[in-house]
């Protein structure tokens, strides 16, 4: 946005409730947009390898964030750029899209939080109030017109239903260099749809009114990314100067408040609410035995007894209250538990388990979460959660009691369900009360990464963008032990059984039969962010071998020069998915981080500076050339102009949202699938 005040939500909170192909060149590489379609699950995944790969990359890489200017495009460099500005607001900027504008999911008004508290609209407007006081934030400065929605459905088309109210006002006076290296003047304006959110809402008719595990764990993950960030210090309140987290009471002095700053501590505020919404949900009326839904479960749930998972899809009847979406009626629509659910779902509570821990044991918590549940703004855990004894702990409905209660089924279901203790893998699905036989590998390398984040924070070790430091505390809890012998156990299996000959990894297999030879651009670059989690959790250097000669052998066989980036087949189209964006994100940034050349170590894809030129020419390409589908106004660099009609104002390839096609415009998301030659 125009300013770090990245707020997105109406005091209000009332609202007045063909696919278009877009193609973007760069050098000889094309991008043709096949399937504009937002599905939760893929898109905030490959979103939060981009957050991760976006400041905290660039940074970790000696870059001052200070210099960074969304104005000067490709300075101080491109890579610079493309990681500290463009990959990390990308991000950002599409989970506000789809929690605060898109209306595609039951409405927060209507969700058990505000249940508890009466129900009504004018009882969310004051909880809103609440926490903007929490963080020193003034609610005249709060947009009108939000629509926060309690989870999405499976999937919708990003569309707008209406023209986009950009009637304006005159903004700032920028100096501009643009990504083909024009330097400019310009005048930049407001339009009404960057206060005021109404006109925002997507095509509902288009929505996919089901619930389902992984899209609601992929715009989790998102949430929990940005509360630890938003979150993690305060700041002084009068001059909204960050300053670290001296103690948990330090908000009460006078002087400072919760978050980094007023906007990003009330955006914290804000995506906690809709986390614990999500997780009230999950854990009241979701549970599933294979016959009914709403099945109750506790921190002591065993698995061997009667299994209780997350079903794979659940159609919802949507009703109206309050005006606005709620869930009238809930009915199975595919009972099986697949892997996909489970480990994008166990990454997100995880972090959030880290984020909202407040157990004793746990004495390098970080004094300003340790704020946010204190009992204001976001309520404290009973002691039984929190004492030493792990067998007393009882259900709840604060944050942490909810994150222990769900993190513990999701981990044993994940055990119980779907490892596979002879073969040591993890297989795609349990039906009918039985395990399957197929592996996939792009499964099965996130679900290293998912048991490694649970692994750490069950026994407090720091997550988020410090998932690789040491920690003070080591609690080596029986949780952590099991989660850290399945991930030895899954690693050496992919390399035991998923190499190809020539260095590739296959997708897939079945147990007993055959292997699934193809060997896609998902699967590589998963498998190299499966193993460097691995080689981080288990400290065991075969795993770090193996993801080095992994990615040489992409390098040898996957790489187009004539495009400038990987192809599956050099020379000829490859489909790309929000889900290849993951992992090439993820994949590429644990290698520049973890796998690059080291003393005594001479691989020339493997020097840092090609590896740099690879993320450039890979985001420049494939991110910015298309799949992309549109940009907001202000942090990544897009600015609607006085007097100009230019709808790419930064001449990125990417234009602004009401220039990207439909009928009225498409929302700043990744497109489900496009083809890149």
């Amino acid at each position: 946005m125009l300013l770090k005040n990245k707020l997105s939500i109406a005091v209000s909170l009332i609202i007045t409730a063909g696919t278009s192909i877009s193609t973007g060149l760069h050098a000889d590489q094309k991008v043709t947009v096949l399937d504009k379609t937002l599905k939760p699950a893929a898109n905030f995944l490959a979103y939060t390898e981009f957050e991760l790969s976006g400041e905290p990359l660039a940074e970790s890489l000696g870059l001052d964030l200070d210099v960074l200017d969304p104005n000067q495009t490709n300075a101080p460099t491109a890579f610079d750029f493309s990681a500290g500005i463009e990959s990390y607001e990308y991000s950002e900027e599409a989970m506000y899209a789809l929690n605060y504008q898109s209306t595609m999911g039951p409405h927060l008004v209507n969700g058990p939080l505000n249940s508890i508290r009466g129900g009504k609209l004018e009882n969310l407007g004051n909880r809103f109030v609440e926490m903007a006081k929490s963080v020193g934030f003034s609610a005249t400065e709060i947009p009108l017109n939000m629509y926060p929605i309690s989870l999405p459905y499976f999937a919708g088309i990003p569309e707008l239903a209406q023209k986009a109210d950009i009637t304006s006002i005159n903004g700032d006076e920028l100096e501009v260099l643009t990504a083909k290296g024009v330097a400019l003047k310009q005048q930049a304006i407001i339009p009404a749809y960057y206060r005021d959110y109404k006109t925002l809402s997507w095509d509902t008719t288009r929505f996919q009114r089901v619930i389902n595990p992984a899209s609601l764990g992929g715009i989790f993950l998102k949430e929990v990314m940005w509360s630890q960030d938003f979150l993690g210090g305060m700041h002084v309140t009068k001059s909204n100067e960050e300053v670290e987290a001296e103690s948990s009471t330090m908000d009460q002095d006078g002087k400072h408040s919760l978050g980094v700053s007023a906007a990003d501590g009330f955006n914290g505020m804000v995506l906690t609410e809709l986390s614990v919404d999500k997780l009230l949900i999950l854990q009241n009326q979701l549970g599933f035995d294979g016959e009914k839904l709403g099945i109750t479960f506790n921190p002591n749930y065993d698995p061997k007894k009667k299994p209780v998972w997350f079903a794979h899809k659940v159609a919802v009847k949507e009703g109206m209250n309050n005006g606005v979406n709620s869930i009238d009626s809930l009915s199975i629509v595919d009972g099986s538990s697949q892997l996909e659910d489970i480990w994008l779902m166990l990454w997100p509570v995880s972090e959030f388990f880290a984020y909202t821990d407040q157990r004793n044991a746990n004495t390098a918590q970080n004094p300003a979460f340790l704020s946010v549940f204190d009992g204001a703004p976001f309520a404290a855990s009973p002691k039984n959660n929190t004492d030493n004894n792990f067998n007393n702990d009882v259900i709840g409905d604060d944050a942490f009691s909810l994150a222990n209660n769900i993190s513990n089924l999701t981990f044993k279901n994940l055990e119980a369900l779907h490892f596979n203790s002879t073969e040591g893998t993890l297989v795609t699905e349990f039906v009918d009360g039985k395990q399957g036989k197929n592996v996939k590998t792009f499964d099965a390398a996130y679900s290293l990464v998912a048991l490694s984040i649970f692994q750490r924070a069950q026994d407090a070790l720091p997550v988020g963008y410090a998932s690789a430091d040491g920690g003070d505390v080591d609690l080596k809890t029986e949780k952590g032990k099991t989660a850290l012998m399945m991930i030895k156990a899954q690693a050496d299996f992919i390399l035991q059984n998923l190499i190809a000959k020539n260095g590739l990894v296959y997708d897939g297999l079945t147990l007993g039969g055959d292997v699934n030879s193809k060997t896609s651009l998902d699967t590589q670059f998963s498998t190299i962010r499966g193993l460097v989690s691995a080689f981080l959790a288990t400290s065991d250097l075969r795993y770090k071998t193996a993801a080095r000669s992994i990615y040489l052998s992409v390098e040898k066989h996957m790489f187009d020069k004539k495009i400038n980036t990987w192809a599956e087949q050099p020379g000829k189209a490859t489909i790309h998915t929000p889900y290849t964006a993951a992992a090439i994100s993820g994949g590429l940034r644990e290698t520049i981080l973890h796998l690059k050349n080291e003393e005594g170590e001479s691989a020339a894809a493997l020097e840092l500076e090609s590896l740099i030129g690879r993320y450039v020419s890979w985001f420049k390409g494939v991110i910015n050339g298309g799949m992309q589908l549109s940009e907001w106004l202000g942090d990544s660099g897009e600015n609607l102009i006085k007097g100009s009609n230019t709808v790419d104002s930064d001449e990125d390839g990417v234009k602004q949202l009401t220039a990207s096609g439909g009928k009225f415009g498409t929302a700043m998301v990744m497109a489900n699938k496009v083809s890149v030659e």
